[in-house]
């Protein structure tokens, strides 16, 4: 009975200890300055992770665009002389983290 008792309760511990997934959100963030539109936090849904949208013109990147986007997939596709490039990741602020040294 103890070993039951003991099993269950470390695995509520382990459950209630889970905290959701935060992303930075910005819809619109440009190489010369910071976060111009929709800068704030989100917190992933089921299913979501963060999301971060980059957009290359000439290997240099002009934009990009963070979210908690849902069934996130990496995809590198170019189109009108650009290139798209989806970024999926699942700890916290992971987004700004990786997006941070293209700004440097």
């Amino acid at each position: 009975m103890d070993k039951h008792f003991l099993l269950l309760s470390s695995v509520f511990c382990c459950t209630a200890a889970v905290t959701p997934l935060r992303c930075i959100t910005c819809h619109l963030r440009t190489q010369r300055d910071r976060c111009r539109r929709g800068f704030s936090v989100c917190v992933a849904e089921k299913h979501e992770t963060c999301m971060i949208l980059k957009i290359f013109q000439d290997n240099i990147l002009q934009l990009s665009y963070m979210v908690c986007q849902r069934f996130c997939r990496e995809l590198t596709y170019d189109l009108n002389d650009q290139t798209y490039v989806h970024t999926c990741c699942n700890y916290n602020y992971c987004d700004f983290k990786n997006l941070k040294h293209f700004f440097s």
